[in-house]
């Protein structure tokens, strides 16, 4: 096999959605897996729904996903420049050649004649007719005009498109590496525009022509342009470049969590998830769309989330570093059907890596969250911090949303638990209490669970009781770390001052004040 050398071509049309996320992974992973080339290559010859933020989203996104491509738009290459717009003066050439050898010609109609033909041909059978090779002889274009009418027509200023003159009869066969042998027969075909009367090549066109001038050998790309790959190989035909022409792979759609139909942006908003990368904000309309960085994803979470939808590694084997993605991909196991998106397991993904993280690493992640809320501690608590509430978060923001009494007093106490296990006789038990725990030397975990349970042994409480007031007394809530734990990471002198205080209260709430 030549040297691998694959393409991620967005349109800077709008915020990049997770499906095209998902195909940029996929070229990534199998550029790198058989030691190739991955190139961004921005397709924005589409003046008309250009937007101008765009590209750097498109950038910015695969810069946080971690798919460092090797040639781009800020990097460069050999072969740039890698921005459509860049490389308008090639691709007028390659529309000539085609009009040369008769594989395209020029259309001088207008929309009112393009609307007048579709309304004359139309039947039961036909509703929608296309500009083909039934209809291209009664329209005005270089097949129905002389040489001299078309040069006076352009001369004159008239504006023109180009068309492919795609053969009325045979079939277009390709082997597509997903979906097996591919056929479409061209009778079916329209004579699609190749060069836009702004000067401009459609996609089709310019697709076809740089991945060629970029020596692209395999084609990975969305299920969407499957249809128009007929044409793209009727132009490698045309251009007599079949020796060279890609390898096709088109991947299967991502679904709605129901599995009925493609996932958009107003499936995201209506089930309140993201299906953008990273937040995305209108500039014409300021809305804006949050992101799963922004909701509190991990990058390679999203990444391993993302290989998942469409493939598999054959094992049982779900968490998967970079590397390891890498050395298992293989188009081979691409599924050809549509990979329902499932939020819930997508989540479960980010609480398995934050569970997988360093201390340290953690503690470079948290810390800004605690920051937001005024708190500074010592990265050695904060590690600690970490240790006891990793195994139960999701999104680093949990971190705080479920453990902010290790930094402040709670405010609020559990009171349904409260009225049910404080006794008459607790206030008495939990003075006790304080004095056996101030008379500890160590304030570990394991030697706090043997005081308290220890007294709670001799003076005949009950145990259950004094274990879930003490947890309310520290916390304010019945659910979380082991309550040893937390009393360790709190300290002696902290979880005295919290009974002393709950004492208090706690007979209060008893008393229904």
């Amino acid at each position: 096999m030549d040297s691998v050398r694959v393409r991620f071509a967005p349109s800077p049309t709008g915020p990049l959605h997770i499906g095209g996320v998902r195909t940029a992974l996929y070229n990534y992973l199998f550029a790198r897996k058989n030691k190739g080339a991955f190139i961004l290559r921005i397709e924005d010859t589409d003046h008309s729904r250009y937007v101008p933020n765009a590209e750097q989203y498109i950038i910015d996104s695969l810069k946080w996903c971690g798919l460092d491509y090797d040639e781009g738009p800020e990097k460069g290459g050999q072969l740039a420049p890698y921005r459509q717009s860049e490389r308008k003066a090639i691709y007028r050439q390659y529309a000539d050649r085609l009009i040369a050898s008769g594989n395209a010609y020029i259309a001088f109609d207008t929309s009112q004649e393009l609307e007048a033909m579709r309304e004359r041909l139309k039947t039961k059978e036909n509703p929608s007719p296309q500009y083909d090779h039934h209809s291209r002889m009664e329209m005005c274009n270089s097949l129905t005009l002389s040489e001299h009418e078309v040069a006076d027509r352009i001369k004159e200023g008239q504006q023109y498109v180009i068309r492919a003159k795609i053969p009325g009869q045979g079939d277009v066969i390709f082997q597509d590496l997903i979906r097996g042998e591919v056929t479409f027969n061209s009778s079916l075909l329209d004579d699609k525009v190749l060069f836009k009367s702004d000067g401009m090549p459609t996609y089709h066109l310019a697709n076809v022509v740089d991945d060629y001038l970029m020596k692209i050998t395999h084609v990975i790309r969305g299920e969407e342009w499957l249809s128009s790959t007929p044409l793209h190989v009727l132009l490698y035909q045309f251009f007599g470049w079949e020796n060279v022409m890609p390898q096709f792979a088109h991947l299967p759609l991502i679904l709605r969590p129901d599995g009925n139909g493609k996932l958009s942006k107003r499936d995201g908003d209506r089930l309140g998830f993201p299906v953008f990368p990273l937040n995305w904000k209108d500039l014409e309309t300021g809305e804006e769309s949050k992101g799963f960085r922004e909701r509190g994803f991990l990058p390679e979470s999203f990444t391993n989330m993302l290989a998942f939808l469409g493939w598999n590694p054959g094992t049982e084997q779900e968490i998967f570093s970079n590397e390891e993605l890498v050395e298992a991909f293989s188009i081979e196991r691409i599924v050809k059907s549509g990979a329902k998106f499932d939020f819930e397991k997508a989540k479960w993904f980010n609480q398995q890596f934050i569970r997988k993280k360093p201390g340290d690493e953690l503690v470079t992640m948290v810390k800004p969250v605690l920051e937001q809320h005024g708190v500074k501690r010592e990265d050695a608590f904060i590690q600690k911090f970490c240790g006891l509430l990793s195994d139960r978060v999701t999104f680093v923001e949990d971190f705080w949303e479920q453990g902010n009494y290790f930094f402040a007093r709670p405010e609020a106490y559990d009171e349904k638990t409260l009225r049910k296990r404080w006794k008459p006789e607790s206030a008495v038990a939990f003075e006790k209490l304080v004095g056996e725990l101030m008379g500890l030397k160590d304030f570990s975990s394991e030697v706090v669970d043997k005081s308290v349970h220890d007294f709670v042994a001799a003076n005949n409480y009950n145990l259950g009781d004094v274990l879930s007031v003490f947890r309310i007394m520290l916390s304010g809530v019945t659910q979380g770390p082991a309550v040893f734990d937390i009393a360790a990471l709190l300290g002696k002198d902290e979880v005295v001052e919290r009974i002393k205080i709950g004492i208090g209260r706690f007979n209060k709430v008893a008393a229904g004040a």
